[in-house]
């Protein structure tokens, strides 16, 4: 074999792709191993070996050192074998070298093929170790094409790929577009590492955040929670460790900075930062803004509550198709029912006729009810009898009583509300109905004017 150019590419391959010599004389050697079987047969036991001196790769037949022998391919005489080992005993497995002048494009073709796929595998477990501490970071890359509604990312020494479900709605990308994405997962496959990337993720919000506000990074300011609904509205609580350090303030950075550049690289989705507290009504007076909280009822137990806001703040509260109340509901952790003070001051009266078949009770002992987390007339109904027990002036009997006028009431209430819905239906319907008659009406009389309007006169042409 030809040494000096073979040496040469060995050095050239290592240096171009960044695999290591030991790697590549191994691909050689199992190449030459292959390729030597093929053409001496496939039950030979052969050998490959680099030697480094030559830059020659060898190939050995291990034979048996026997006294008689009876198979030229597998034995070797003991005289003949001390020709190669000086200390060769009976029994003894020797190599004989073997002549590799004799191999031609066959051999070459093969080891060609074997060289390539151990080098792409070494390039595959090169990326794999490059990457797979990278988990939780955000990386940058360009887009390079679309496969089955994916984006593949050009990463520089690998390839990445965003599935449609971790795309943020409405982003559209064209090829050469930069592209930022937190590496969600590194799987190994047998195509080489799979680096999947996500931008819809929450994680991908509090990298952008650790990124552009050092007191994050440090450890000072520290994000207690977060919601997200990609592309549309964030919250985040946070909490400082120092005193000294407005853990909002520092999120949102001078003149809105810090803040803008996340929502920037986010494309405009809009982030809400709240302080988290210990306090579970503070807390969640915090998650709802910008809405004003009048009232937190809590249920313990239940982990719920009931949010009471003014009227005017009750869309605001639950936000544009329920945005707001849903990502304040996953901040929190805790089921969130809002409700405005009419409805809460129609449910007090409700309340206050329940109560006032007990002499002497009536608003006072229904405003309590409210506060110890009863909200309707059903609950009323099915509470316990110790609850409403405990309210000063009601023994055993008042509350069954109680309950059951609030059974009777909850009816009632039921019949009102369903008589107001067929009354608004109705008033709908006719509403519509009139307003289809006055549009065929308007029809009908733009025809009539077009058919009285006189006909153009014909213009004259001269000869």
């Amino acid at each position: 074999m030809n040494i000096i150019p073979l040496k040469r590419e060995i050095d050239q391959i290592a240096k171009d792709k960044g695999i290591d010599k030991s790697t590549i004389i191994e691909a050689l050697e199992e190449a030459m191993k292959q390729a030597a079987r093929r053409k001496f047969g496939l039950d030979r036991e052969i050998e490959a070996r680099f030697n480094e001196e030559s830059g020659e790769i060898e190939l050995f037949e291990f034979r048996e050192v026997v006294e008689d022998v009876e198979d030229p391919e597998k034995q070797i005489g003991l005289t003949s074998a001390r020709e190669f080992d000086g200390d060769a005993e009976l029994g003894d497995e020797i190599g004989v070298k073997l002549d590799t002048t004799g191999f031609g494009r066959i051999l070459a073709q093969t080891a060609k093929q074997v060289i390539i796929q151990r080098v792409r595998d070494a390039e595959r477990d090169i990326v794999y170790e490059e990457y797979k501490d990278r988990k939780g970071e955000i990386v940058n890359g360009i887009v390079r094409r679309f496969e089955k509604g994916s984006i593949v990312v050009d990463l520089g020494r690998a390839e990445a790929v965003l599935p449609p479900k971790e795309q943020v709605p409405r982003e559209n990308y064209r090829p050469g577009d930069r592209i930022r994405a937190y590496v969600l997962e590194i799987n190994r496959v047998s195509k080489g590492p799979q680096i999947v990337l996500s931008r819809a993720c929450i994680e991908m919000l509090l990298k952008l955040f650790e990124q552009e506000v050092p007191e994050i990074y440090e450890g000072i300011v520290h994000i207690e929670s977060a919601a997200r609904e990609p592309g549309a509205r964030s919250k985040i609580a946070v909490a400082s460790r120092d005193s000294d350090v407005d853990p909002v303030g520092a999120c949102v950075g001078m003149k809105g900075s810090r803040v803008q550049a996340v929502v920037q690289e986010l494309r405009g989705e809009r982030i809400d930062i709240v302080p988290w507290s210990p306090d579970t009504a503070r807390y969640v007076c915090s998650a709802l803004s910008p809405a004003q909280v009048s009232k937190v009822i809590i249920d313990e137990g239940e982990r719920s509550l009931d949010v009471i806001v003014p009227d005017d703040q009750l869309s605001l509260a639950i936000g544009r198709k329920g945005q707001n109340v849903r990502l304040a509901v996953q901040l929190t952790g805790w089921r969130i029912d809002i409700k405005s003070e009419s409805k809460m001051r129609e449910v007090a009266q409700w309340f206050a006729e329940a109560v006032s078949v007990v002499e002497g009770c009536g608003e006072p002992e229904a405003e309590l009810l409210l506060q110890r987390g009863i909200t309707s007339l059903e609950d009323l109904a099915q509470c316990q009898s110790e609850l409403l027990a405990s309210l000063p002036g009601i023994d055993e009997g008042g509350a069954e009583r109680i309950k059951a006028r609030a059974a009777e009431l909850a009816v009632q209430k039921a019949e009102e509300e369903a008589r107001a819905a067929e009354e608004a239906a109705a008033a709908e319907a006719a509403a519509a109905e009139e307003a289809a008659r006055v549009a065929a009406a308007e029809a009908a009389a733009a025809e009539g004017s077009e058919e009285a309007a006189p006909a153009a006169p014909e213009e004259e042409h001269g000869g």
